[in-house]
């Protein structure tokens, strides 16, 4: 079985959507290869607007860009591949709409949440205008006309199913895993390497993710603004970059001189973040898997996160939880924390939690999905 496992754009800068292409590329790949032969697929990608002078490094150049990239040059690259494979496999439903240029019946689209579809299902809470819907509406029309959708977690299967997104029929749960560097120990190969990062400054709390608003990124300093019982604490930062909005607040609560913010580490690096910070935060209103929580939890970590439905699912009783946005609750759990860590859930039930997700098991889930897609036919 030839598969075309349809990617972001790197430039796109979304490391969860590429690490997740990449683990089940490499995960497949593992099988006999007269069975599958996998193969990422994603065209170069063309500078537009962004090469023009003065112009070119505003976002609206880089938007445009990423439009013109995404709905012309892309579909045009795989209709004169569609010969080469059996199977397309689009790892991130953000581009389900390049199931138009794709056979239909012989592809899957994984969902990682609804988010992306907010304006069309929920439009008073996320008010658009019509070119962006009209956009959005290819891009859900494409997830419609998929074979297959897979899905991370039963609270996402429960709003496709509330919105009618997705026919019940096509979805498939196939959680995601976590990658070998996510463990409670430092292995040696790491140990024998140069130093990841500058010394470290102890304690410190750490956020691993995006600074898009649903992360409530305003949350998190915040209670970070408001430990004054650990004057020496550090927010360490990794990935996403700060809005203008964030920016002010970072200044407005004076905390410049105490964040370490830093971008595209190596799992590696980011595997010792986790094992060596005090608490993990993960602050967000919504999500469709939570990556970071799984990954804190394989290294022993002591997550502090939102009380929304899908982290429960995801975590069960291995992690703290504080309502969404309510700052005195999350100051209130993280100053317990940090003054007794036996506050937190036992070490041996967060890594217990964690060894329930597998990226095997992920891809056997996905590989036996087309294989019956393949029967059909």
């Amino acid at each position: 079985m030839r598969v075309a496992l349809v990617c972001d754009y790197p430039q796109e800068d979304w490391p969860s959507m590429d690490l997740c292409a990449q683990m089940l590329l490499e995960t497949w790949q593992t099988y006999p290869t007269h069975a599958w032969q996998p193969q990422p697929v994603c065209p170069s990608f063309r500078a537009r607007l962004t090469r023009l002078p003065r112009f070119g490094h505003s976002k609206i150049a880089f938007n445009s860009d990423r439009i013109l990239n995404r709905f012309w040059d892309y579909p045009h690259y795989l209709r004169q591949r569609v010969s080469k494979f059996d199977l397309f496999h689009v790892c991130d439903h953000t581009y389900a709409h390049l199931v138009h240029a794709l056979p239909p019946e012989r592809t899957g689209v994984y969902c990682h949440d609804i988010n992306t579809f907010r304006s069309l299902v929920e439009p008073a809470q996320e008010p658009r205008p019509r070119w962006y819907q009209a956009m959005v509406q290819q891009i859900l029309n494409g997830l419609q006309k998929a074979a297959v959708v897979f899905y991370s977690t039963s609270e996402v299967r429960r709003l496709l199913n509330n919105y009618q997104l997705v026919h019940p029929t096509r979805l498939v749960q196939a959680p995601y895993g976590i990658s070998p560097e996510f463990s409670p120990h430092s292995s040696a190969r790491l140990r024998d390497a140069q130093p990841l990062f500058p010394p470290l400054a102890q304690p410190f709390i750490l956020h691993v993710g995006s600074c898009i608003p649903r992360k409530r990124v305003d949350v998190l300093l915040e209670v970070f603004a408001q430990l004054h019982e650990h004057p020496n604490l550090r927010l360490v930062k990794v990935s996403g970059e700060w809005s203008l909005e964030q920016e002010q607040q970072i200044d407005r609560l004076n905390l410049r001189s105490r964040i370490d913010h830093w971008h595209h580490l190596s799992r590696d690096a980011i595997a010792e973040l986790y094992r060596r910070a005090a608490v993990v935060l993960l602050t967000s209103e919504a999500e469709g898997f939570g990556l970071p929580l799984i990954e804190a939890l394989a290294c022993g970590a002591i997550p502090v996160v939102s009380d929304i439905p899908v982290l429960r699912e995801v975590a069960g009783r291995a992690a703290l939880y504080c309502p969404v946005g309510d700052v005195p609750a999350w100051v209130a759990a993280v100053n317990a924390v940090l003054a007794d860590a036996t506050q937190a859930p036992a070490r041996s039930l967060r890594l217990a939690q964690a060894s329930q997700y597998s990226w095997k098991t992920h891809t056997e889930t996905i590989a036996q999905a087309y294989l019956q897609l393949a029967n059909q036919g």
